[in-house]
Formats: structure tokens, sequence, C-alpha cells
């Protein structure tokens, strides 16, 4: 199983690889996507600078666009009550979850095919309306998975009905030697029929023939249920922050 520091490395250079902004600094890497999502601008840790400090530089750096703080294990110790004193606030708290790759099993749902895409205006259109990307920022959005750089592989995953509709995406990210899934979803007429899960176990089993042992995620209360099915388990915590 790959380290905590391995994960959030691997969490921090898939985000970055959204970033058109400065370069990221290793005290207080930042990333600017100029998406109108807080997730895909913002700051993802503190090591060293005060957080009166910090807040003012990240405010700098991401002005005009809607941000989020990832506080982790891997910041400074005090960051997050630090960045509440001084205004952030605290939107959510989210398991760092972990699985090795051959602990898990799902079913696909009948009539579900799920395949690797470049069909990049459809699969963003589709985690854009789970997500909660707003209809202006879609195309902002193609064009940033169109340009991402980031040290290691993104493979995209679209589940599919026979009619074409894609009903489940996820993104597995490749990189430190595991991967970390992101825009793990399922549109809202299709849920509670497993298509989060068979779309997870479609990546797990994806990233395992390319050589990963490890897989990561982040979770919303709402589908932690079904990773912790699939074997994951907590191994940390962000406090994410919006300021």
């Amino acid at each position: 199983m790959a380290s905590l520091d391995t994960v959030l490395a691997a969490h921090r250079a898939y985000l970055l690889g959204w970033n058109i902004g400065a370069a990221a600094h290793p005290d207080l890497p930042t990333y600017r996507s100029d998406v109108p999502h807080a997730t895909l601008n913002g700051v993802l840790r503190v090591a060293g600078p005060a957080p009166s400090e910090a807040l003012a530089e990240a405010r700098r750096r991401l002005h005009g666009v809607p941000r989020i703080w990832w506080v982790g294990p891997d910041s400074d110790g005090g960051t997050a009550d630090g960045l509440v004193s001084l205004g952030a606030t605290e939107v959510a708290r989210m398991p760092i979850m972990t699985v090795a790759l051959d602990d898990a099993e799902a079913p696909t749902p009948a009539g579900l095919h799920i395949s690797e895409t470049d069909d990049l205006d459809a699969f963003v259109a589709a985690y854009a309306r789970v997500s909660g990307i707003p209809a202006e920022g879609i195309a902002a959005t193609v064009e940033r998975e169109k340009a991402f750089s980031g040290d290691g592989t993104v493979i995209r995953l679209a589940g599919r009905l026979s009619d074409g509709r894609i009903v489940g995406t996820a993104v597995a990210w490749l990189s430190h030697g595991l991967v970390t899934l992101y825009f793990v979803g399922t549109q809202p007429e299709q849920r509670r029929q497993g298509v989060g899960a068979a779309m997870t176990r479609a990546a797990l089993d994806l990233a395992r023939e390319r050589g990963a042992h490890t897989a990561a995620l982040t979770s919303s209360p709402s589908g932690e249920g079904i990773y912790r099915r699939l074997g994951f388990r907590p191994v940390g915590e962000f406090r994410l922050l919006t300021f």
C-alpha cells in the first residue's frame, strides 16, 4: 500500500495539471484553471508560511475565481484553524481513502458499456452536470482538459447506455505508482443502479493492468458508503475551506 505522503503527492500532481497560473511554489502550491468551479482553483498545502502570509498570497494569486483550500496532513499543524480565524470558511471535511487494487469487486449493470473516451465535449458535459460546473464553464473546462499537463497519465472512462448516452464518468490519474480517482459520477436519472461502483471498479481494473497497486480518492459523504463496500478505508482527512 502506498504511503499517505505518496497519496498526497499524487493528488497535488493531478490538480497542478490544471494550472495556468504562476508556477507552483513547494511551500504554498496553488493551481488556477480559470474554470468557474471552486475545486479547479485552489491551494494544496502550506509548509512554512504563517496562515496570514499564506492567505494574503493565495488571495493575490487566485483573485477573481472561485477557489478552495485543501488543508490536509501535508499542511502545517493549525493551518485550518488559523485560516478560519482570518475569515476563511470551512465548507466540508472529506476522508482520504485508499484500497489495494486486488481487494474490490463490483458487477457492471446490464446495458452499461464502460470504455476509455477522447470525446471531451460529451465527457465534460456529463461530469459537469454531476460536479456542479455551470453551463458557462463547460467550454473552458474542455479546453483545460485538452491542455492538461501533469506528472502522470490521465485516463478518462465513460459509461454509456446502448443509445450512446454517457451516464457515468471516472478519471483515473496514474502518478507516483498509484491511481487516484476524480470525477466519479452518475447522472441523476441513473443513480442507485450500481453505475458509480462499476465506474470505480473499471478504473481500478485498468490501473492494475498498467502496474498500479494502490488506489486513492477523496470522498463526499454520499459516496463514502460505496467506496467502503469496494474496500476503501480512510487514511487521512482534508478540511476544505473557501477564502
